[in-house]
């Protein structure tokens, strides 16, 4: 049977590597502030994040501010794979895009059933998010256990992921807008989108101008965080995978790891302080609770599996040459781990209730965590390639539908 081969690019070997160490570093700082917090220290802990510096809390400064460098990350990964990538080629796309929209409805579907009409409705977004650091984590204790396919397809799954919870964010998770500031911020993106245009392709216009973009966003009522994404799409991509050349490139590269080992960590530590106590435990078992914990638990596996091969059985798209069924279930019940995204979703969701958010991010470490056990122990056992002599360097797509 004639196969295309795609050879994997060092920049996505790079990323498999700071995402696999990352989601390490993520789970220790996670289990240090877990334990801080219900500690003697755990009040003044938690005081240091709310500390006000330049006119805002330090937690505000990391969830605005840091992870709109986050933000332009996953924007630089997703024009990657755009432009060069996984997503480059629509037959090789479809797949993943297909199971990251099963995965994205299905969650949010269950949480939308148990919490409609109800105070904790706005948590439907929580569910929907997987986190790419954490799962590529999982995948790379399995080390050879697992096809190469299965982890393209996986980065491919969350950062479609990620841009769907950038949308719901934008749409559903800003307040009252100021139009004059989102005006400006629009303008500001207007100028970058010419200089890209005028082939200038030095960095520092652009950063200057994303700044400004940034804070123009942060009073405009859209989240700030978009303001990394958008400005993401104005740096411009030569189309070459490994030109160092390109702007985009350079930054990506430049950001890989001071996000994935400073900002992530930072974010953790910043976010997961919950306090154990027995109201916070009581509302895990809340249709909010139960919705999250349902929702990433077997609302994530069941919708990228169905969309999956719903899709290949009708013959919408491809199934790659050394993956099977075993696969994309597996696949499903890494996307099961939230965590970062997930908790980024509860902070906006629940902005005002303190005991809800504790609650829902209690409920987001566990499902996760549960998740993370699941999808290792299968993939352990079920997940060998079907093809031995595939290695971590290629990837094959069969030309015609399984």
């Amino acid at each position: 049977m004639p196969i295309i081969e795609i050879r994997l690019s060092p920049t996505f070997k790079r990323f498999l590597s700071s995402g696999q160490a990352s989601g390490i570093l993520l789970l220790a700082c996670t289990a240090l502030s877990l334990l801080i917090t219900n500690s003697p220290f755990g009040k003044a802990y938690l005081h240091a994040w709310h500390a006000n510096v330049a006119g805002l809390p330090v937690e505000v400064w990391v969830n605005d501010g840091l992870m709109a460098i986050f933000f332009l990350l996953i924007g630089l990964e997703l024009k990657r794979e755009l432009y060069v990538g996984e997503l480059s080629n629509i037959r090789h796309a479809l797949l993943p895009i297909i199971a990251a929209l099963g995965g994205i409805v299905v969650p949010a579907g269950i949480h939308f059933l148990l919490n409609n009409g109800t105070p904790t409705q706005p948590g439907i977004g929580i569910p929907m998010a997987t986190d790419i650091a954490f799962a590529l984590g999982v995948l790379a204790l399995l080390g050879d256990r697992v096809p190469a396919s299965l982890k393209v397809f996986l980065a491919a799954l969350a950062v479609i992921d990620d841009l769907g919870a950038i949308i719901l964010i934008a749409l559903f998770y800003s307040g009252a807008l100021a139009w004059s500031y989102l005006g400006a911020a629009l303008v500001v993106m207007a100028i970058l989108l010419m200089l890209n245009r005028w082939r200038v392709m030095v960095l520092w216009p652009y950063l200057l101008g994303g700044l400004v973009m940034w804070s123009c966003m942060l009073k405009s009522g859209v989240h700030a965080t978009i303001a990394g994404v958008l400005l993401a799409f104005t740096i411009p991509f030569t189309g070459k995978s490994e030109d160092e050349h390109s702007p985009s490139h350079r930054l990506e590269g430049w950001l890989q790891y001071p996000v994935s080992f400073g900002i992530m960590p930072i974010f953790a530590l910043a976010n997961t302080g919950v306090i154990i106590q027995p109201d916070v435990l009581s509302l895990i078992s809340s249709a909010n609770g139960i919705g999250i914990f349902t929702g990433l638990l077997i609302g994530k596996p069941v919708g990228i599996f169905l969309a999956s091969a719903a899709a290949l059985l009708l013959r919408v798209c491809q199934m790659p040459l050394d993956l099977n069924w075993k696969h994309l279930l597996g696949a499903g019940m890494l996307g099961g781990i939230g965590f970062t995204m997930s908790i980024f979703i509860t902070n906006l969701a629940f902005p005002e209730d303190v005991l809800i958010v504790s609650a829902s991010k209690m409920t987001i470490l566990l499902a996760s965590l549960t998740a993370g056990v699941i999808g290792f122990l299968w993939l352990k056992f079920f997940g060998q390639p079907d093809v031995a002599d595939r290695d971590l360097e290629t990837m094959d797509y069969a030309t015609t539908s399984p």
